[in-house]
């Protein structure tokens, strides 16, 4: 933990501190080792939040580009049932900010525990196996509404630099088609068709995962992931084909938008001004 209470104030660690769980109340403990980061932890029992994962310098240089008052948030539910998110932001928008390996179970328990809900993942782990591939129109343009994309994959050269069949092409032998029914018809080289396609271009891209971590691709809730970058990536399915596509979004975008908007799916759809 970050923070725990001392003297009735929330509090980072210091040496030989002595605190309580803003949580359950116990007892905690300061560790301020020389090779440690610090933080607090509870004196005679694991952590009370069983969701909770130790931190990395990456997961702490997350929290600490929020105010103090939107770090480590404790929620109770109805039911009594009670966890420490992250961050809360002013406007209800709860982040969740994950290093470590999590199961469908976790996953979805704090989606449903939460609602209201971002996931900003660490992909130093597997940077090496994520490309990102060829730009697509904005799904909602009226140039994306004709075009389906062959997905791309691990090796497929020509679909990772953009392949796509016309809807209406296929249309033309069964006008019934629809995008997700549309077989066969005359493959189209993005080469070819650049200028058009980009002319809707809004920071959508194919993308290429080897050995994905599934549970990210199943998320009910926005993902996020932070390779590093001044960006970050989120993961998205870019039409009734199932095509999955990404956009990306600059951190600093990201961090104005979870500050006044009120709905997680909102954070980057809107194209104002920046202060």
């Amino acid at each position: 933990m970050q923070y725990a209470l001392v003297d009735g104030s929330r509090k980072e660690a210091f040496p030989y501190g002595r605190g309580t769980c803003q949580t359950c109340g116990s007892a905690t403990v300061a560790k301020c080792g020389p090779r440690v980061m610090h933080h607090w932890a509870h004196a005679s029992r694991r952590d009370c939040d069983p969701w909770w994962e130790n931190e990395t310098p990456w997961h702490r240089a997350w929290k600490n580009l929020f105010p103090e008052a939107c770090r480590e948030i404790s929620h109770l539910a109805p039911d009594g049932e009670i966890h420490r998110s992250d961050i809360k932001t002013p406007t209800g928008i709860v982040i969740e900010v994950q290093h470590s390996a999590m199961t469908d179970a976790e996953r979805l328990s704090r989606e449903a525990f939460y609602g209201n809900l971002v996931w900003v993942v660490d992909g130093s782990g597997f940077r090496k196996n994520f490309s990102i591939e060829h730009e697509l129109p904005a799904p909602k343009s009226v140039i994306a509404q004709d075009l389906i994309w062959l997905p791309a994959g691990p090796k497929q050269h020509g679909s990772n630099r953009g392949i796509f069949l016309r809807l209406s092409e296929c249309r033309k032998h069964d006008p019934t088609l629809t995008k997700a029914t549309a077989r066969g018809g005359l493959m189209n080289f993005l080469r070819d068709h650049e200028a058009e396609v980009l002319a809707s271009y809004e920071g959508h891209h194919q993308y290429v995962w080897v050995r994905p971590h599934r549970t990210w691709l199943d998320a009910t809730c926005p993902v996020y992931i932070d390779f590093g970058d001044d960006w970050l990536v989120r993961l998205e399915t870019y039409d009734e084909t199932g095509l999955r596509c990404l956009i990306r979004v600059s951190k600093r975008k990201f961090l104005h938008d979870v500050m006044v908007e009120t709905d997680a799916d909102a954070i980057g759809t809107r194209f104002y001004p920046i202060p």
